[in-house]
């Protein structure tokens, strides 16, 4: 099958978030299936066209894509042509959701079966943050779609009440091979991975909640990452008298990343919203427990006995469960326990499920769609 990716971000742009990684987990190994994947990106400085494990990458927009306004703007005003450009060749375009807005409707435009995948559903968050109408393009966007894959039952559910005659299917993401090459130890640090983002990541609900917690932890904080809000976060340590306690290792990946995973005594994951949490079951994989908000698509992945759960955003009950949880005993059993839980997350088998959505979707989207019968004014209540 031959594949038009609208994949927004590219692995290799620093900073990238989990969607870009799993579009790469998943779209190589349909490469490898005889699949030819062409994923259209936002440009980046460093962006180059390329080739990278079967998987034809294209940055389109303009420049050199230097700030994420500029990224966005271009890539938005690019992309329908980019499509039109390459949709003959194309026999299913898939359309990644992304930031502010989600979709940008493509079934109205490709003129091609077109499926979605749906790691990012927070326009009503965007919206109120920057007080202009993004929900309302979301959702418009979602009714224009037939078939979607949804990360997370709790995106599934939530795309189903925005548009109630959606199929969706729901696959989540796996587990980087990486996360099993390194033994599991119980160390003594704390640690965040992600990217530093208030808003969405909660940095600051984790900073307070440190601040109740340090003093009976022997450890550290550490954060690794990096993103919009980083001086932002070293101001926020600095004024919080946190800069003894609170570390900043910058931006990590492949085998350093699941190092400090595998290092750490806990994974906290402050996060308003996630739509599936990957640091997370990564963390669970590299044998380290997990704390987190009480939000939807997080309890999915942190089942009980490989993990916490917080009442969502209250930092109080979340230092407190840091430090109860850093001298708590057994550690070593809760962290076997997430080692396997997580080896469920097997990007084989999603790619498979993956390949199978697109087959299936191909054949249906070809269909005229049906729309269930509305009710005469005698049924309705």
């Amino acid at each position: 099958m031959r594949v038009l990716h609208l994949g927004f971000e590219d692995p290799r742009m620093p900073g990238a978030g989990g969607g870009s990684v799993r579009t790469h987990e998943i779209n190589r190994r349909l490469a490898a299936k005889g699949f030819r994947v062409t994923v259209l990106t936002t440009r980046y400085p460093g962006w180059q066209e390329r080739m990278e494990d079967g998987v034809h990458y294209v940055p389109i927009g303009f420049g050199t894509g230097g700030n994420r306004l500029t990224r966005l703007v271009a890539y938005i005003a690019r992309l329908p042509f980019e499509v039109r450009k390459r949709r003959s060749t194309a026999e299913l375009v898939v359309e990644d959701f992304f930031a502010p807005f989600s979709t940008m409707a493509a079934p109205l435009w490709t003129k091609r079966p077109t499926i979605g995948v749906v790691q990012w559903l927070h326009a009503g968050d965007k919206a109120r943050q920057y007080k202009l109408p993004f929900h309302w393009i979301e959702r418009l966007g979602v009714r224009k779609h037939r078939r979607l894959i949804s990360v997370s039952q709790g995106i599934g559910d939530r795309l189903k009440d925005l548009n109630p005659d959606l199929h969706v299917d729901v696959i989540g993401n796996g587990v980087d091979p990486g996360a099993w090459n390194i033994e599991p130890r119980l160390g003594k640090d704390v640690l965040f991975i992600g990217r530093l983002e208030y808003g969405h990541k909660g940095l600051d609900l984790l900073l307070e909640a440190w601040s109740h917690a340090c003093s009976s932890i022997e450890g550290n904080l550490l954060i690794a990452g990096n993103g919009p809000d980083e001086e932002r976060l070293r101001t926020g340590i600095q004024d919080g008298g946190l800069s003894e306690r609170v570390q900043m290792l910058g931006w990590l990946s492949g085998e350093r990343k699941f190092q400090a995973l595998s290092d750490a005594r806990l994974l906290v994951v402050p996060s308003r919203h996630e739509t599936f949490g990957l640091v997370a079951i990564d963390a669970l994989a590299a044998g380290t427990p997990v704390i987190a908000f009480d939000i939807p698509c997080l309890k999915e992945i942190i089942p009980p006995g490989t993990g916490w759960i917080v009442d969502a955003f209250d930092v109080q009950a979340l230092g407190e469960e840091i430090a109860l949880r850093y001298s708590q005993a057994g550690l070593e059993h809760v962290a076997e326990q997430g080692r396997k839980f997580a080896a469920n997350y097997n990007w084989d088998a999603l790619a498979d499920m993956q390949a199978q959505a697109y087959r299936t979707a191909l054949t249906e989207l070809k269909k005229p769609p049906t729309r269930r019968p509305h009710a005469s004014h005698a049924e309705r209540p």
